[in-house]
């Protein structure tokens, strides 16, 4: 049975064109109900029951859901039209931006990766003893709870939880495996009469727990403490705040599914060779501290990355992405969504990129009780904003989009979004791109109202490829001029220039360049470079050791950037004795006038001529020579059980 539109014009609120949808999307329409979710719910439960419906309400997501529970059916697909493009006063059609919006609903969901995350409800709850023994008494019933108290007070009479005194030196791990060391330890003396006491100070103890409660009000144990999954804290002088952490840690008991967000490919990772460091974008951008060096690559734990997205964001190498979409979904949604938007009739779409929760109430409101959004400015609804970098962006503007504005939340960390939205800017051929920083749904509405009318691309191109493939196809097809684009500073593309006149063709860049962008070449000194490789990661400056090495990020539009050329040659050497070209002319004159008669192992102008002779031919001189090194006296003979008891005295 195929799938089939359930209409609602939410009390005669929106206009919807049954036969212009039908026609722009394939899909049958049902009648167009007025409350689909009231007076009509008859209507919606036999649209369920059939299984293919697609409700084009999610106000009401709550209500059809429970209707597929009675009903034991699966719950249906539910689409947004009304807040996102029924309820404007644009006076422009709608139906365009509503097809587009139906087309990306109707892409099949990529699978979700995650890992099992097991806790069994070990609380540790620090603060002062006023605060954490209300909270231990709640929570004793519910978790394994120990309190660490801050303060100097006589232990607590109560034994239904563990009470330690101590001060915690080094803290790991997120929920379900909490990694504590303390000194200064504390424990409970159980025994005697009266007033319980504590135990001798003791440094150097270590503890595990699943769930961490600190209501110390000081400095959070962790990096964005609001990201570490079982660490809860709150303000101790604020009774609410205590209250509600205390419902949040007791939820934090059973075996939970943690995203997967990202994955990383360490063959590629541009992070260090050598020993020498590279790229550290990934390890400077990430918030909670989930990236960490690993030789010539970087680790990731799982466990503590939150998913903002900002490492895959800034990789320069595509060692690390976003899995939660993959990018290529996310391309792949963009390209629908601009595609249905054209063939329904729409010219020039824009597109609006924001997050479920902040991002998605401002449009809500602004359509509930503003103008709502225009009628060609179509919604992204993403899972991380700092992972919307500069090769999604092209890949909008490059799928037809006329403009893309990234609205972000009070929550969004800006670090990786102030760095790739102005390398987008330098790469989109002057297409509108920014961020939108705003909290009043009026203001949104004002500023896409006014916003000046956009352009976009005669013929879209279709986003292929890694994010790195995707920006330069996206950059050649927004800048049809071609050349060469001088892009901010940090950016991941760019050329290498090299001081000819201090590089000694060492070769040393080349064997530790990560992308291959730097080459030598088998028959002649030449030190060869392929732009488009090049990640601009600095380990080639780095080890230079002659210092002839310096970036210049830019992007070079031209086929040029995709074939190797001669930075820097020599004319090579010709070796006295057989003429076969080795090493350059100017390294091995320079090493002739500095060693010969002036070291002892060339002292000689025999000697000295090794220096101008190949390797085989070196070594068939050293052998005639007067001073052979290769020539020794006779094998000793292979001392056997027989020499060993000739010696004996007992033999």
């Amino acid at each position: 049975m195929p799938k089939q539109l359930i209409l609602c014009d939410c009390s005669a609120s929106q206009a919807l064109d049954a036969a212009g949808l039908e026609a722009a999307t394939g899909l049958p329409c049902s009648r167009l109900h007025s409350a689909l979710c009231t007076d009509e719910i008859g209507s919606a439960a036999k649209a369920i029951e059939g299984g293919e419906a697609i409700i084009c309400c999610a106000q009401e997501a709550r209500v059809f859901e429970e209707l597929a529970t009675d009903l034991e059916a699966d719950a249906p697909a539910l689409v947004d039209l009304r807040d996102r493009a029924g309820w404007s006063d644009d006076p422009a059609p709608k139906l365009p931006k509503m097809a587009a919006l139906l087309a990306e609903a109707a892409l099949p969901p990529p699978p979700e990766k995650t890992l099992d995350v097991v806790s069994e409800g070990l609380c540790l709850i620090i603060g002062a003893s006023d605060v954490v023994l209300p909270a231990a008494e709640k929570l004793a019933p519910l978790l394994g709870v120990t309190v660490m108290l801050t303060d100097d007070t006589d232990p607590p009479e109560a034994r239904e939880f563990d009470a330690i005194r101590g001060r915690i030196t080094q803290a790991s791990g997120a929920l379900g495996q909490f990694e504590l060391r303390l000194d200064a330890l504390q424990q409970v003396n159980p025994g005697g009469r009266g007033v319980l006491s504590w135990t001798a100070s003791r440094d150097g103890g270590q503890t595990q727990c699943d769930v961490i409660l600190d209501l110390t009000g000081g400095t959070p144990m962790f990096p964005a403490p609001q990201k570490r999954e079982g660490y809860v804290r709150a303000d101790p002088g604020s009774l609410s705040a205590v209250s509600d952490a205390v419902f949040e840690a007791a939820q934090l008991i059973g075996t939970f599914e943690k995203p997967l967000y990202v994955a990383l490919e360490p063959l590629i990772c541009a992070h260090s060779r050598a020993e020498q460091t590279g790229c550290n974008k990934c390890l400077d951008i990430c918030p909670t501290g989930a990236i960490s060096p690993d030789g010539d690559h970087v680790s990731i734990d799982p466990m503590i990355c939150a998913g903002c997205g900002a490492c895959a964001a800034r990789c320069p190498s595509g060692a690390i992405t976003y899995d939660a979409p993959p990018p290529d979904m996310t391309f792949r949604r963009m390209q629908t969504l601009a595609s249905a938007y054209r063939k329904a009739g729409g010219e020039v779409p824009r597109l609006l990129v924001h997050d479920a929760s902040f991002g998605a109430e401002m449009i809500r409101l602004a359509a509930r009780h503003g103008r709502g959004l225009p009628a060609d400015v179509i919604p992204l609804e993403v899972s991380a904003l700092s992972g919307f970098g500069h090769a999604e962006i092209l890949a909008a503007l490059a799928s037809g989009f006329g403009a893309v504005w990234v609205l972000l939340s009070p929550r969004t960390e800006r670090d990786a979004l102030d760095q790739e939205v102005p390398l987008a800017q330098a790469m989109a051929g002057g297409a509108a791109v920014g961020m939108l920083d705003l909290g009043d749904p009026d203001a949104l509405c004002d500023a896409l109202y006014d916003a000046q009318p956009a352009r976009a691309l005669s013929e879209p191109v279709l986003p292929m490829g890694s994010r790195r493939q995707v920006a330069r196809l996206a950059a050649r097809a927004l800048n049809t001029g071609g050349g060469t684009l001088p892009l901010p500073d940090a950016a991941p593309y760019g050329t290498v220039l090299v001081n000819t006149e201090a590089c000694t063709l060492c070769l040393s860049c080349v064997s530790l360049c990560p992308s291959g962008a730097l080459m030598d070449n088998e028959d002649l000194p030449q030190l060869r470079f392929q732009e488009d490789a090049c990640l601009q990661c600095g380990i080639c400056a780095t080890i230079c050791p002659e210092k002839a090495i310096t970036l210049a990020p830019q992007m070079n539009l031209d086929d040029s950037a995709l074939t190797q050329v001669v930075l820097n040659e020599e004319e090579p050497f010709a070796c006295i004795e057989c003429g076969v070209l080795f090493g350059s002319k100017s390294t091995i004159e320079r090493i002739t006038e500095k060693l010969a008669g002036k070291h002892s192992m060339f002292a000689t102008s025999d000697a000295a001529k090794m220096i101008q002779m190949c390797e085989g031919c070196r070594i068939n001189a050293q052998f005639h020579s007067h001073d052979n090194p290769f020539a020794a006296g006779p094998r000793p003979r292979v001392r056997t059980t027989e020499d060993y008891l000739s010696k004996r005295k007992d033999h």
